[in-house]
């Protein structure tokens, strides 16, 4: 039977296309001039082939009066292109500029070190920074118009910020008539209906302008229409009008036949490219306009563990009633999604859920063994770590990395971490630090500071980072948008790189994890479109987690797990790890572009293929596998309430034994106490509020210049100054030693006095009074002020380095009672940056400021950091 032919266009909608054709027709008419010599405008960088064309194609189309979109794939060099066409529009063009670049925040130390290094003529500032930076900024800048002779020029060519700023401050840069305008990652500008949209196209004086994006169409026509429209409103008109016209080439791209509508796919592709340059690594390789390592992508299926099994098998018991009423449509979209997500992280690791770790919380193989997915890392990374490879080790959940970074202490691998909550001072010293080290290489005999792991959380770091100094990539989750891992890619197999790049993906065998795997290839197929992206349609994304549910089926509840079969497992995983890299090891180096998967069952498969995906789809094998699932719950119910019993009887006898023991000691240390006249200055453990929030706006964290010991230069309330010692009982020299030696006697009286009387144990912390004499230079009244003494260390005269490094798990015991304490008398907190040092890996700063915000917002106090300005 033929297929119902689509109803004809109405003669409005006909006479848009037409328009939009013969606009594109025009533009394209145009004869490109010669290729630019961008040394002629002061560019000092030899641009490759395919950017040359690139900035004569943006000279070209700046001539003829059309905004454009520059959209390659990432990791070609959009940047340079479009600072070297800033440079020709202010040395060949002679526009005075002010030229204006929004960016996000992540990015803009890399721009500004572009422009520096290979438009040096140009003048950048970089304005960012909190409310009174950025209004000393504008101040300067008044002042040196004020005094200019010419009476109008601003003492900058280029203006880089974000687009929050731009929000923030659209007052003051609304004012500014830019000659040009790059959006970067312009991706943010795909909602016509943001803010952000809507004060850039109607408030700010930038007639001229360029988006850059990698991605131009992830999802819908929609989002294309914003991009285009933003570029050239009147060319482009009314959403609807767009979405009319090309409406059936939308949906074709969703999954359906595309031929059905080869008429209108060829008339936007026509349209589109008058507007938009867009190049692929791939195409350029194949053309020979460019030289890149190869690329390996290896997904490897992860066995689960047997605790794994069991917490995953748990979730779907639990999910019972949502899994029937799936198959009579009563079940609604935010639960499926929930089941979805508790699943993901049972793939990932069970300590992920509360209770799961066993107490007391101390690193050890069982971090390593209670996951699939992180034995199969640490066997990886030991072997990459032992030949001398980088590593960028990505994560879609930042709860997911506290893990990993737990895992990377245990086995001393230095690394970053950037994420979501990590500052931009933090974040810009951690890509400088990991990719300076580039050209020496990794040798952990000789520089064990090296940063051989670069941790980050996929939607923070897959924009616009250049991290050529790892050629290894490890998804260890995947992220719900294929293209958001793709993108994260790039950051590594990009111009610059000149070894070959392994990428591996790690997916949980038989999960909901290896569903999202099947989904995302499919989605990655649908190529053949207008630019080379996957184009869906939003109201596909309800049935799409529908489908995805369906395939949990995947799963055999019946399958049994136990420590035996993990052993097992274990040497299987070590057998894959073999293979992954004999695979890094044994590339060729002209050998092209490849996949891979490589799984326990010893085989080796290269083109994945997702043809199975339809057989998901089938809902009465989905019935029987619930039913199959019901069975097994009922089954194993009276085996685990047996199991649970037997445990609690074991443990109950010894633990009343220990109890006894420890209450006898107790006793005869407070009466030698209460002999001796002393009292203990050891803070009890807090209280938490019954409304924990540990991510919550209460409380702050504030990073300031100055002396810690004296805290009234930044705060005008009591306070409190944490500091940390070992439990040898010798009070140290220099430092914050001397420091608070010299603001009172009393803190280091103090703790030889603890000591004497055995009271200095790690994670104590005692709390100091401080007279008020301290304060007697200040002619207003001083505020009461403690001295909180944090026993994070330990000594023994028999180790080679006496003194430990500080113990995390002690540091943040401390820091929980300094809050605690601070809360309960009204006080700020102030500090040394606590685990920071210049020229190391900063790893351990990362997880004190993790904690310092958690506890700022637990006990809504405030926190200074104090930065010691040396000098010069």
């Amino acid at each position: 039977m033929s297929k119902e032919s689509s109803p004809p266009k109405v003669p409005s909608t006909m006479e848009y296309e037409r328009r939009l054709e013969a606009a594109a027709k025009f533009i394209l008419e145009k004869e490109a001039k010669s290729p630019p010599d961008c040394r002629e405008f002061g560019v000092t960088a030899t641009l490759k082939p395919h950017q040359v064309e690139g900035v004569s194609w943006l000279i070209q189309k700046y001539l003829l009066g059309v905004n454009v979109v520059l959209g390659d794939e990432m990791g070609l060099g959009k940047t340079l292109q479009a600072i070297s066409f800033l440079s020709y529009l202010k040395f060949h063009q002679g526009l005075p500029g002010p030229f204006l670049v929004l960016c996000p925040l992540s990015v803009t130390d890399g721009w500004v070190s572009e422009i520096n290094r290979f438009t040096p003529n140009l003048e950048v500032l970089r304005y960012v920074g909190d409310k009174y930076c950025r209004r000393d900024m504008r101040k300067s800048m008044y002042d040196h118009v004020k005094k200019s002779s010419k009476g109008h020029l601003l003492p900058f060519d280029v203006l880089l910020t974000t687009y929050d700023i731009a929000l923030v401050d659209q007052d003051f840069l609304s004012q500014i008539p830019w000659h040009y305008a790059i959006i970067d990652e312009a991706q943010r500008l795909k909602n016509p209906n943001s803010v952000l949209y809507n004060v850039l196209l109607d408030q700010f004086l930038i007639p001229r302008r360029l988006l850059i994006t990698g991605t131009p169409i992830q999802n819908n026509l929609t989002e294309l229409w914003a991009l285009m429209h933003f570029c050239m409103p009147l060319v482009f008109g009314a959403l609807d009008q767009f979405l009319v016209a090309f409406k059936e080439t939308g949906e074709g791209l969703s999954g359906l036949d595309v031929s059905n509508d080869k008429e209108t796919y060829k008339s936007l592709k026509f349209i589109l490219g008058a507007f938009m340059l867009r190049r692929t690594k791939s195409l350029l390789i194949e053309s020979g306009n460019l030289v890149l390592p190869p690329l390996t992508e290896l997904t490897v299926m992860v066995p689960l563990v047997s605790l794994q099994k069991k917490i995953y098998t748990s979730i779907l018991r639990k999910e019972l009633p949502g899994l029937l009423a799936l198959s009579s449509g009563g079940s609604n979209h935010t639960s499926l999604q929930n089941i979805v997500i508790q699943l993901r992280k049972a793939c990932s690791h069970p300590y992920l859920f509360p209770g799961i770790e066993p107490e007391p919380f101390e690193e050890g193989e069982h971090l390593v063994q209670a996951s699939g997915k992180l034995f199969v890392l640490d066997q990886l990374l030991k072997r990459l770590h032992d030949i001398g490879h980088r590593v960028l080790l990505f994560s879609q959940m930042t709860s997911t990395l506290d893990i990993l970074q737990d895992f990377m202490e245990l086995r001393r691998y230095s690394y970053e971490r950037l994420d979501g909550s990590v500052r931009a001072e933090e974040r810009f010293a951690a890509i400088k630090n990991f990719s300076a080290k580039s050209e020496r290489g990794l040798d952990s005999e000789v520089d064990a500071s090296n940063a051989f792991v670069f941790m980050i959380s996929t939607r923070a770091g897959g924009v616009g980072l250049n991290l050529v100094a790892a050629d290894t990539v490890i998804f260890y989750e995947q992220d719900w948008n294929p293209q958001v891992d793709k993108q994260a890619l790039q950051r590594a197999h990009r111009i610059g790189q000149i070894s070959h790049v392994l990428s591996i993906n790690l997916v949980t065998e038989h999960s909901v994890e290896e569903v999202i795997l099947r989904r995302a290839e499919r989605k990655l197929q649908l190529s053949h479109n207008v630019v080379g992206d996957n184009m869906e349609e939003k109201d596909e994304d309800r049935g799409d987690l529908r489908s995805l549910v369906f395939g949990l089926q995947r799963f055999d509840p019946e399958e049994i797990h136990s420590e035996e079969s993990d052993n097992l497992k274990m040497v299987e995983i070590s057998s894959l790890a073999e293979k992954v890299v004999a695979i890094r090891q044994n590339v060729e180096p002209d050998k092209e572009a490849r996949k891979f998967k490589i799984d326990s069952s010893d085989t080796l498969r290269g083109n994945l293929s997702s043809a199975c995906l339809d057989s998901e789809l089938d809902e009465a094998s989905y019935l029987s596998w619930v039913e199959k699932l019901k069975k097994a719950s009922r089954s194993s119910k009276d085996e685990k309430i047996i199991e649970l019993g037997n445990r609690k009887n074991l443990s109950e006898e010894r633990n009343l034994r220990i109890e006894a023991a420890r209450k006898k000691a107790e006793e005869k240390k407070l009466a030698s106490w209460e002999a001796h006249g002393y009292r203990s200055l050891s803070v009890e453990e807090p209280i938490f509020p019954d409304d924990v929030d540990s991510s919550s706006d209460a409380g702050s964290v504030n990073f300031v210049f100055g002396d810690c010991t004296n805290p009234s230069t930044v705060s005008h309330e009591p306070a409190i100054i944490f500091s940390c010692v070992d439990d040898s009982g010798n009070w140290g020299r220099g430092g914050m030693f001397d420091a608070l030696s010299k603001l009172s006697n009393t803190v280091p009286d103090a703790y030889h006095r603890a000591s004497e009387f055995k009271d200095l144990h790690l994670g104590d912390l005692h709390l100091i009074k401080i007279d008020d004499s301290y304060d007697q230079q200040n002619t207003e009244e001083s505020k009461p002020l403690w001295v909180a003494v944090a026993v994070t260390q330990s000594y023994n005269p028999r180790r080679k380095v006496p003194r430990s490094s500080i113990s995390i798990p002690d540091l943040e015991s401390c820091l929980a009672k300094a809050s605690f304490s601070a809360s309960q008398k009204s006080a700020s907190l102030h500090m040394p940056r606590i685990g920071y040092q210049d020229g190391s890996d900063r790893s351990q700063w990362y997880t004190v400021e993790r904690l310092l915000h958690k506890y700022s917002s637990i006990f809504a106090v405030k926190i200074f950091v104090y930065y010691y300005r040396r000098s010069p």
